[in-house]
């Protein structure tokens, strides 16, 4: 049976595959330093259920460490390598399993095969720290093949180093009006997904977060994301269907062989 994806908001995700839960960047707060939850409740306590963390990078709206507490007693948790170094807090949560990784490593969990691949972002634990830690994305094989990117901006290798799949969970925008390089906007996602060559795309990381005090400053940058990465997916990745979820929403996307 096809993987179910649903989606919490900002780069939060469950994947369900071959009876694995799979979560992906935690973030359950209301509110993040200078950004507060504009849109879609705080996920309920189903989305805490996971066998399988993947944590991204160490930015703190993707490893984010009381969300981490939440998370169910036993599950593997996999961090870039470093993570523990550069986030001592991370050794304090003894009821997960912490693993690092690096990009290029593989492992199998409940027959699911996830592989650690690059990004291109800045991985360290802002804002202070030098770069201790590298930023990741995901590739999980079990029923479907699913690429989670994590954070990222475009780069030449991106289509060698995820290989084909099925589904990619894609960033499309932030929680501020100015994304750098280093991140994927709806035009730059879309040129990601005519890389990879995914079958299906997912827009996440968009619509949730938004810095206290700025709600009038270019709210388009907020609200349009995921609608512009459907129309430019249809443009730029023609063979592609874009999957735009609401806060909390699931699809099981049909994986043709």
């Amino acid at each position: 049976m096809p993987a179910e994806i649903t989606w919490w908001g900002h780069a939060t995700c469950t994947v369900e595959d071959s009876g694995l839960r799979i979560l992906t960047d935690p973030l359950f707060a209301r509110r993040l330093a200078h950004l507060r939850r504009r849109r879609g409740a705080v996920p309920p306590a189903e989305a805490c259920r996971a066998d399988l963390v993947l944590v991204s990078h160490l930015h703190a709206d993707h490893l984010h460490v009381p969300s981490l507490a939440r998370v169910s007693p036993g599950a593997r948790l996999v961090v870039p390598r470093g993570a523990a170094r550069a986030v001592p807090a991370l050794r304090k949560l003894d009821h997960l399993r912490l693993t690092e990784v690096s990009a290029g490593e593989e492992f199998e969990e409940g027959g699911v095969r996830v592989r650690a691949v690059p990004a291109r972002h800045d991985g360290r634990r802002l804002p202070l720290g030098p770069q201790l830690s590298p930023a990741l994305g995901y590739v999980l094989s079990g029923q479907t093949r699913t690429y989670f990117a994590g954070d990222t901006g475009l780069f030449d290798a991106m289509a060698e180093e995820v290989g084909e799949v099925d589904v990619a969970l894609l960033p499309v925008g932030g929680w501020g009006p100015r994304l750098g390089p280093e991140h994927l906007d709806a035009g730059r996602a879309a040129q990601a997904l005519a890389r990879i060559g995914a079958a299906h795309a997912v827009p996440v990381h968009y619509g949730t977060y938004w810095p206290i005090g700025l709600d009038a400053v270019r709210p388009h940058e907020f609200h349009a994301p995921g609608q512009e990465f459907v129309r430019l997916a249809a443009v730029r990745a023609p063979g592609s269907r874009v999957l735009r979820l609401d806060h909390g929403e699931s699809v099981r996307p049909e994986v043709r062989r």
